[in-house]
């Protein structure tokens, strides 16, 4: 018998951070967001690529996976800054990641896609093009974190101080 190839165990471990534990219902699209590298465009975006990496440490420490120096310092997926991210926003308010997870698949209006459905996997990714180039709503609508109120372009906000507002507009 032979080994799981590190890639495919370690995306089955980013599954389990955020997808169902009773079916693959979203298994496909989060391969999706697993295959789209984050590029931040605006500064300190750097933050999320760099939260996104460290679930590498976490996955080996968890599971005793013995990677590559290059394995460890390749570039970030969209998969794993949105599990960054959402750890920051469990912290930061006590609602599970998991379910923080859901809320911004919600926002970027992905939430649907579910394996087995007839969904456009084009669509996806240039929903996914829209969060990385920032081609958004000034109001942050068509990106993570969107705003009823915005004081400024969220397009040119750092996804910190997005996440921030959200939280302010939406009582958490």
């Amino acid at each position: 018998m032979t080994a799981e190839p590190l890639e495919e165990e370690y995306f089955r471990w980013l599954y389990s951070q955020v997808g169902s534990t009773t079916r693959r219902a979203h298994w496909n699209l989060l391969r999706q967001l697993h295959q789209k590298e984050f590029v931040w465009v605006v500064a300190n975006d750097d933050n999320r690529l760099e939260d996104g990496r460290d679930l590498r440490n976490d996955f080996v420490l968890e599971t005793d996976a013995d990677p590559t120096p290059e394995w460890l310092d390749e570039g970030c997926s969209m998969l794993e800054m949105l599990i960054g991210l959402t750890k920051r926003l469990e912290f930061e308010t006590g609602m599970p990641g998991r379910e923080w997870f859901w809320i911004l698949m919600e926002n970027l209006g992905i939430q649907d896609c579910v394996d087995g459905t007839n969904y456009s996997h084009q669509d996806v990714d240039n929903v996914l093009d829209d969060v990385i180039w920032r081609t958004y709503g000034e109001d942050g609508k068509g990106g993570l974190f969107p705003l009823r109120y915005p004081e400024e372009d969220q397009r040119y906000v750092e996804i910190w101080y997005q996440l921030s507002a959200y939280l302010q507009e939406n009582g958490g």
